[in-house]
């Protein structure tokens, strides 16, 4: 939840970007409404740009939700922060992580489920898309195994990362990585042909409000979707 929202600072005010107003209450109220129905029962915030705004607005707790927070000096990359905020969890179960700008409407316990069945050290929930090229894609086997990562380009009908993960607690631990990293670019891309990623597919709603138009467009869809 550290992002500084640039691409919307036309839309919304000067502000953490899951701060971004819809119909009345902070993006990342939705998601955290989200995580209640799905039985969450303890959220690390990963937070940076202007924390002091998420911190006092949610405080600790949040419904039933223990709130921490994992506060970074300076920007770590979505890895970095993925791996300082490991250190709150200190679990030995499998960690979900969900993108702090986008909301996909899928079934949590599903993911863990299929991350523990395949002994994986990573699952990726993707999206299926058509007709995009706004997105990166990921490839897969028949078994569901990531087996590669393309770059943003035109694709009739592809599979995007939606931005929820369930990973191991140790998932940094044998590899080399600075404080400050790209969980996607120098940890997913780099290491999916040394460990066991995975992608699990879904066609549920999806939104990203990383742009203005998009932005625009949860202010009408999401409300209907999370009360």
């Amino acid at each position: 939840a550290g992002g500084l929202g640039t691409r919307l600072r036309s839309v919304i005010n000067d502000m953490p970007k899951p701060m971004a107003d819809i119909k009345g209450k902070p993006f990342l109220a939705y998601l955290l409404d989200y995580l209640s129905v799905q039985g969450v029962s303890k959220v690390v915030l990963s937070v940076g740009y202007k924390y002091e705004v998420i911190k006092e607005y949610f405080g600790d707790c949040y419904k039933k939700i223990k709130l921490l927070y994992s506060i970074e000096e300076e920007p770590l990359g979505t890895g970095g922060a993925i791996k300082k905020s490991l250190y709150l969890l200190k679990c030995s179960e499998p960690v979900i992580v969900i993108n702090g700008d986008t909301f996909f409407n899928v079934t949590l316990g599903d993911l863990v489920n299929f991350f523990i069945k395949k002994s994986a050290d990573a699952v990726i929930a993707l999206k299926k898309m058509e007709n995009y090229d706004r997105y990166g894609s990921v490839n897969l086997d028949s078994q569901n195994k990531i087996i590669g990562f393309e770059e943003k380009n035109y694709k009739k009908i592809g599979y995007i990362n939606g931005g929820i993960y369930v990973i191991h607690p140790n998932i940094f631990d044998d590899n080399e990585l600075n404080n400050k990293f790209s969980f996607e670019k120098d940890f997913l891309e780099k290491f999916y042909n040394q460990k066991l990623f995975y992608g699990l597919v879904y066609e549920d709603y999806f939104i990203d409000i990383g742009i203005p138009e998009d932005y625009r467009k949860a202010q009408e869809e999401i409300s209907l979707i999370i009360k």
